[in-house]
């Protein structure tokens, strides 16, 4: 009965699949042999494209942000692999690409990127391509009229209510009289609400969700406001990682460092589609979004967007931090970004960003629900069931990922590989060894 249904399902996607990948593969010889035929580019591109090699390259990496990056590091210069990278922006670094803007004050474009681990191995790797400023970010939260520190610490307690909590015991049995412990915890409302009470909960949590998100935080999964801790000392420290800097000469170039390299080519400003069907290649690395991938077959994987407007003002500094939030749902951006704190930069102006998040645009943010993880698991099958191409990162494995991680997960991702390709191998020649030996 029902074990019948479920082997009919994974036949039918099976099928899809091996449908799919033949009808792509021809697709792509197509075009090839009519883009050799007419000699022309597929589409003109900001970057030349490379030459024509006499033979495929080993992989295809698309995306140029951290997954990819660092992917094509390891598979170029730690396993000697020929690799592509392919970006549709016309720039590398992804989402952490930053740049001097026109007034020469160097800015994030997607909103701020602030590094911070407690993996020793990702700092000693990253470190082969950058030097490091260090740098502690601190945020403050707009809440009554006052700049208060998030995470709520014991200074916020007693700037928002006068007092003069002096020991973390105090702060805690403050805290503790005004939580409203949940029977069950389900929902990111339910999480702050248990830990502070609805009072603070309505004042930094929920507008600052609702705006976020573009739902209330009792809809949302408990991870969402896992990620920010409340304080009973006074660290006013956004996070406690062991290791927090910034790439000395910012991202972009620590970026550049990582793909120079004489097995990568880079081809920016190009959909993967184009460069796929242009240049042959024996493996895919994926980094982008994995619905994207398999042409939306399920429907769309939810996501947040943001959008961002900068600007640059005539006098040195505008706040006290880098980052200030604003949790009221009266104002339309969650927070306000001023660069020069993050990088160090000395500049007689200042460059600044508002940032709103949307539901249109780009994706940043997988939409942390129950149902949307059950349509990434449908994708993820789709997934292991390709295999030439390995899917890596943020977009392509549906994760709320920090910097880290994502470099975490390629590092091992790449371990993941080059261990398959060695019992590959391994297999391959214990059969011709077993030959040589009969016909001896």
């Amino acid at each position: 009965g029902s074990e019948g249904a479920w082997r009919d399902e994974v036949d039918a996607a099976l099928a899809h699949i091996s449908w799919d990948r033949t009808f792509g593969q021809m697709a792509a010889l197509v075009e090839e042999a009519v883009a050799r035929a007419e000699h022309v580019q597929p589409i003109v591109s900001p970057t030349v494209w490379p030459a024509e090699r006499p033979r495929p390259y080993d992989v295809m990496v698309v995306g140029a942000g951290f997954a990819g990056a660092v992917m094509a590091e390891r598979l170029a210069a730690g396993s000697n692999k020929k690799v592509l990278v392919v970006d549709r922006r016309p720039h590398v670094a992804g989402n952490a690409y930053d740049h001097l803007n026109e007034d020469g004050v160097l800015i994030h474009q997607y909103g701020p990127h602030i590094f911070h681990t407690n993996s020793q191995e990702i700092v000693d790797y990253l470190s082969r391509f950058t030097e490091w400023r260090p740098y502690e970010h601190r945020v403050l939260a707009s809440v009554d009229g006052l700049l208060v520190p998030i995470p709520i610490n014991r200074t916020t307690l007693n700037r928002l209510y006068g007092l003069d909590l002096k020991t973390d015991v105090e702060a805690a049995a403050f805290l503790a009289s005004r939580a409203e412990p949940a029977e069950v915890i389900r929902t990111s409302a339910d999480v702050v609400i248990s830990a502070v009470g609805q009072e603070l909960y309505e004042k930094f949590f929920r507008g600052y969700t609702r705006k976020q998100w573009g739902m209330d935080p009792s809809e949302l999964d408990k991870t969402v406001t896992a990620r920010v801790p409340t304080r009973t000392n006074t660290d006013d420290r956004y996070f406690t990682d062991s290791f927090q800097a910034m790439p000395a000469k910012g991202f972009t170039a620590m970026f550049k460092q990582m793909l120079d390299h004489p097995n990568i080519d880079l081809l920016l400003g190009v959909d993967y589609v184009e460069a796929r069907a242009a240049y042959p290649h024996d493996h895919l690395v994926f980094t982008g979004p994995i619905d994207e991938y398999f042409g939306y077959r399920f429907g769309k994987l939810p996501y947040r967007s943001l959008h961002f407007r900068h600007e640059t003002l005539d006098q040195e500094w505008l706040q006290p931090v880098a980052v200030v939030n604003y949790p009221s749902e009266d104002v339309p951006y969650t927070r306000i970004t001023e660069y020069k704190h993050l990088t160090g930069q000395s500049a007689s102006k200042t460059s600044i960003t508002y940032e709103y998040p949307s539901a249109e645009g780009d994706p940043y943010y997988p939409i942390p629900r129950a149902e949307n993880q059950a349509l990434f698991k449908r994708y993820e099958a789709l997934a292991i069931a390709q295999a030439d191409v390995t899917f890596v990162g943020r977009l392509a494995t549906y994760r709320y990922y920090n910097m880290d991680q994502v470099v975490g997960q390629a590092l091992a991702t790449y371990r993941r590989m080059t261990a398959a390709e060695t019992k590959q191998k391994s297999l391959v020649s214990v059969p011709s060894q077993a030959r040589n030996q009969v016909a001896a």
